[in-house]
């Protein structure tokens, strides 16, 4: 490869160019994101039925659905929420399911399940939904004039259509308002009055507004279409529709009621900056750009604007592709400053610019060529594989550096330049070789991994791996080439010249006086301390091997047991969060706006109202009919609320944990009937929650419900006593009181009453007859229909005596519902929950100032401490409790996975276990000395710092090989290990230090963690750093002692089977190929 390189060094300018070209035109069209696309295996279903009782959903609904899921292939885990009016379904499959397949058979499936359905059941919305899919943004509506129901229609009707022109994008219903509906508000007393019933009057205005097809006739030589006015034509119509003809006066829907253009019964309000208003989430598909979906609908946002009314105001709200711009941006600069140290140092040890400018102009080459391959293997830019490509500065420096180095060494040889650059290249060229694949060998067990591990660790690995492969390559044709134009040979007027045909002599590094070191100046005299110090460990190789082990298994053995364990690094200077307000269980949606509002004030009086940018709030649920926006918000009842705060970028925040102390007490002190937790809120923590409210999160499923409602109250009075854990609570609203009407069907039968004509005058009167008796009416100037409903005026019921009151007779005042029925005040679970055969009650917590894997550890024992759930009950860790104990296990097999393939690696090479085992023996250090500077700075072992920690691995390895190869060779020639073992440390010393400190210097921008995002990279950064400054003074200081040690008594003996190689000892000198082919030449006379 490098004579190739050299015999047509145009040939290779020119391909390099084409890449370059190549990797350009792949900068402007791969997708940017936060994290890389994990495919996280879920479908949804969502099925309202507007009305229902959660217990009513999951017993005619949801496990219906849950047992005709199991039919689907890959199926892992049914996971249902039953709430008001909707159930929730989450199937969970297993790795590697065809999921285009799996989406096919659910929704065969559901077509099943719909026809076993109670009448008046709506098909369910199926989604593939994961934690991709996230909302990154709020489009918000804001006026002082317009009506929350005029808001929703145009949001509806006209902006969220415009959806479909941004790729990638997608919208949800918009949240905040409801849905546009002609409602006719019955006044109870006067309908009393006129002795009517609910019932009557819907019957009425079905009869009066229905939906005719319009024929059509040939009349001449036309056909004419023949529509009729059986709809009403204007809304001020349904005034005029009779109730009641014949004898007396007839009585029309305007004496009764008044008939308005509004929105169907409200369950829940959007709050912006605490008034009302509505708002689309932004969400983007899970293999979309979230920079490139952002970026088009702000540019989208004018047209959107000119679609609606002067008094509407359309804004873009908590903008999370800011972080993930932070995030790029941080890294390009972390990366741009380290290729500049980098290049410093490499400057400072060569002492010749030309050289440093070759060596830095390999990183970007690798680094462009690397996004180009991570775009052909459908990878994104993500803060994974930006960590990737910033980690790889060093590495990439490495291997251009070694050979530099060497074409140095070779020309102080007093050998001609094209020469020396020849051959100091094929002298390295194997042994970079055999860096390379030890580092990309470190990334193998990468493939092995599942979940969330695997979708992080992959794209890290391949654009680790990219960049490395790539830099080799440079190393081998781009740095000989560019050194043979740029490159100036040595003078040396006192060594002989070079003869072509004769190797040169090299100096040895053992003839320096270690007692004299004034005799020699610059880099020599800091190579003969060296030697000094190493002449001392080389005498006392046993004291010195033992120090070296008992120090690195106590301090790896302190370091694992002392450092904290987290997903991701903690983010402590964020400036927005998320929390859930949670008043007492059954609260109007208005009472819950108001406690909403009054949290919010306790904020701005915190922070200062100036210093909150936005706030966003859903108070109460999400109406039935927009059954799958329960996955973007979902609260279990009116008494909920889920509030958004940004805080004002010139609000400093020193600690966000702090912060939400002092709005806990605040909260705790003013509100005596509200709890509030906290909830994550930035991508990150979303993606990595999957869907939990809280870090941790318990499960607590059983055969009864109360046995495990008992269960988890024991629990959370045992959690509520750890210091570090915060909002502990029950997650489902167990006790939502109700009204519970006991229908006497012996008395019904008296009156002629069925319990089907009560249930519907008590569904009319109590709710809204949308569900009951669809009827539709349609706006001719907008071409939309919309639904027409009967319901009561709500503040006219405002008494159990107002709901006994109801009449179920038509033109009579009695009977009422107190004739035929018991009212008792009662409660119930407002929320069902169901995994498998088992209801399920969730034990929910936050952690303050604690790391996760202390804080599941102390939950775990208080699990133990409580005792032994019910029969057949289990208690389970979900959220990311788990996802941290499969995550840690994953990479702690991982890291022995690498080390053992490097082994076996090694082995082939060298051809001995032996010699491999040496070159492991740097890697406790990197252990030790990643955990302690990790330790030193604060930083927990979390996804980040263990691959920075695993990565050290195989870059202390390159170091290993290039003393062991080195050592080795001397070895053979020497006959001596320890004399080897000195002179190969000796010769490596420069290239060692130089590669070492280039890699430290080019990781020292991102273990300082710039920017905003410099949070979430640091510990990476630190973990390479510590590990690396550890290896390499074990490298430079035991590798050699160790070489010796093993080494000493071991046979120069070929281990070669192979009979034509002279080293072998079963050599067989008469039948070699020499030996054939000096008897095959002809004998001349």
């Amino acid at each position: 490869m490098i004579k190739a390189a050299l015999s047509k060094p145009i040939a290779v300018i020119v391909a390099l160019l084409g890449i370059l070209v190549f990797a350009g035109l792949s900068l402007g069209r791969i997708p940017i994101d936060i994290f890389p696309r994990l495919n996280l295996p879920t479908i949804y279903i969502a099925q309202p039925y507007g009305g229902m009782t959660p217990g009513q959903m999951e017993g005619f609904i949801s496990t219906r659905y849950q047992n005709q899921m199991l039919y689907v292939s890959g199926i892992k885990d049914v996971e249902v929420k039953n709430i008001q009016g909707l159930c929730l379904i989450k199937c969970t499959f297993y790795e590697d399911t065809n999921m285009a397949q799996a989406a096919g058979e659910v929704a065969s499936q559901v077509n099943r399940v719909v026809n076993y359905l109670p009448p008046g059941s709506v098909p369910p919305t199926v989604v593939r939904f994961d934690a991709s899919s996230l909302p990154v943004g709020q489009l918000v509506f804001s006026s002082r004039s317009a009506t929350l129901g005029q808001m929703q229609d145009l949001a509806s009707t006209r902006i969220r259509p415009l959806f479909s022109q941004i790729p990638g994008a997608s919208a949800p219903s918009p949240f905040g308002g409801n849905e546009r509906t002609i409602v006719i508000r019955v006044n109870p007393e006067r309908m009393k009055s006129y002795e009517l019933t609910p019932d009557e009057i819907v019957e009425a205005v079905v009869k009066n507004n229905r939906i005719s097809p319009a024929g059509s006739v040939g009349i001449g030589d036309y056909m004419i279409m023949t529509p009729s006015n059986s709809v009403m034509d204007k809304v001020g119509d349904f005034l005029d529709v009779p109730l009641r003809q014949g004898v007396g006066p007839t009585v029309f829907i305007r004496d009764i009621a008044t008939v308005e253009d509004a929105t169907d019964v409200p369950v829940g309000y959007a709050l912006i900056n605490g008034k009302r208003s509505v708002y689309i989430p932004v969400t983007k598909s899970a293999d979309a750009s979230t920079m490139s979906v952002v970026n088009d609908l702000k540019a989208k946002l004018p047209e959107m604007q000119s679609l609606l009314p002067d008094n509407i105001r359309l804004s873009y709200e908590f903008d999370q592709s800011i972080y993930v711009e932070q995030a790029v941006h941080s890294l390009l600069v972390e990366g741009g400053i380290g290729a500049l140290l980098t290049g410093l140092v490499v400057l400072l040890f060569l002492g010749d610019f030309r050289s440093s400018i070759i060596v830095i102009l390999t990183i970007p080459i690798s680094l462009l060529a690397a996004v180009l391959m991570l775009q052909l293997t459908g990878q994104t830019i993500n803060i994974m594989t930006l960590s990737g490509l910033a980690l790889a500065i060093g590495i990439l420096v490495d291997q251009g550096t070694v050979v530099i180095e060497n074409i140095h060494q070779h020309l102080e040889m007093g050998k001609p330049k094209a020469r020396a650059i020849l051959d100091a290249s094929k002298e390295v060229s194997f042994p970079l070789l055999l860096i390379t694949l030890s580092i990309l060998a470190v990334f193998a067990p990468a493939f092995l991994m599942s979940g969330v591990p695997r979708g992080m660790f992959i794209p890290l690995s391949l654009s680790v791996g990219f960049s490395i492969i790539v830099s080799y390559l440079l190393s081998q044709v781009f740095v000989p080439v560019v050194a043979n134009w740029w490159l100036k040979d040595h003078p040396h007027e006192d060594a002989p010249a070079h003869a072509p045909g004769k190797p040169a002599k090299a100096p040895n590094p053992a003839h320096h006086d270690a007692g004299q070191p004034e005799k020699v100046s610059g880099f020599e005299r800091v190579k003969v301390r060296y030697l000094r110090l190493l002449d001392g460990l080389l005498a006392h190789r046993a004291l010195t091997l033992t120090i070296y082990a008992v120090a690195c298994v106590a301090l790896i053995g302190w370091g694992f047991m002392s450092i904290g364990q987290d997903m991701m690094p903690q983010i402590t200077h964020s400036r927005q969060f998320q929390m859930r307000i949670l008043a007492p269980q059954g609260l109007r949606i208005e009472r819950t706006e108001q406690r909403t509002k009054e949290v919010i004030q306790l904020i701005e009086q915190i922070v200062g109202p100036k210093n909150i940018a936005i706030s966003s709030a859903f108070v109460g649920m999400t109406p039935s009919s927009y059954g799958t926006s329960a996955l973007y918000v979902f609260n279990s009842g009116p008494n909920e609320a889920v509030l958004q705060v940004s805080l004002a970028e010139k609000y400093e925040v020193e600690s966000m944990d702090a912060l939400k102390e002092q709005i806990r007490a605040a909260v705790k002190k003013h509100l005596l009937d509200v709890t509030i937790t906290f909830e994550p809120i930035s991508l990150t923590d979303k993606i990595m929650s999957q869907g939990a409210q809280t870090p941790i999160e318990i499960l607590v499923g059983g055969k009864d419900l109360g046995e495990g409602e008992q269960y988890a109250e024991k629990l959370v009075r045992r959690l509520q006593k750890v210091p570090f854990l915060r909002d502990v609570r029950i997650n489902q609203p167990l006790s939502y009181p109700t009204m519970q009407v006991d229908i006497d069907r012996e008395r019904a039968a008296q009156f002629g009453l069925t319990p089907d004509q009560i249930a519907r005058s008590l569904v009319a009167a109590t709710s809204s007859s949308r569900f009951t008796a669809k009827n539709l009416w349609l706006d001719r100037s907008k071409g939309f229909a919309y639904q027409v409903q009967v319901q009561m005026e709500a503040q006219q019921m405002r008494s159990k005596a107002d709901m006994q009151n109801i009449p179920l007779v038509p033109g009579q005042l009695r009977p009422t519902l107190a004739d035929v029925a018991t009212l008792r005040p009662a409660t119930q679970p407002g929320q069902y929950d169901r995994i498998g055969p088992r209801r399920i009650v969730t034990v929910s917590a936050n952690i303050h100032q604690q790391d996760l894997g202390t804080a599941t550890r102390a939950v775990q024992a208080a699990i133990d401490d409580v005792g032994d759930p019910p029969k057949g009950s289990v208690v389970e860790l979900r959220g990311l409790s788990q996802l941290l104990q499969e995550t840690m296990g994953s990479l702690q097999t991982g890291l022995g996975l690498a080390v053992v393939v490097i082994f076996l690696l090694l082995a082939a090479n060298y051809q001995s276990l032996k010699v491999a085992g040496v070159v492991l023996v740097t890697v406790p250090a990197v252990l030790a000395g990643a955990l302690m500077l990790l330790l030193g700075t604060g930083q927990t072992l979390n996804l980040q710092s263990y691959m920075g920690l695993i990565m050290s691995v195989g870059v202390s390895v390159a170091n290993a090989v290039l003393v062991v190869t080195n050592a080795e060779g001397l070895r053979l020639r020497y006959r001596d290990a320890v004399s080897a073992a000195r002179d190969a440390g000796a010769a490596r010393l420069r290239p060692i230090l130089m590669t070492s400190i280039a890699m430290v210097f080019g990781m020292i921008p991102m273990a300082s963690g710039l920017g905003d995002a410099g949070e979430q990279t640091a510990p990476l950064g630190r973990a390479v750093i510590g590990g690396l400054l550890a290896s390499t003074v074990a490298a430079l200081f035991i590798l050699p002692v160790a070489f010796a040690a093993v080494q000493r008594k071991t046979s120069f003996e070929s281990v070669s089977l192979d009979p034509d190689d002279p080293d072998s000892n079963t050599y067989d000198a008469a039948d070699a190929p020499a030996a054939r082919a000096a008897l095959a030449e002809p004998v001349h006379a």
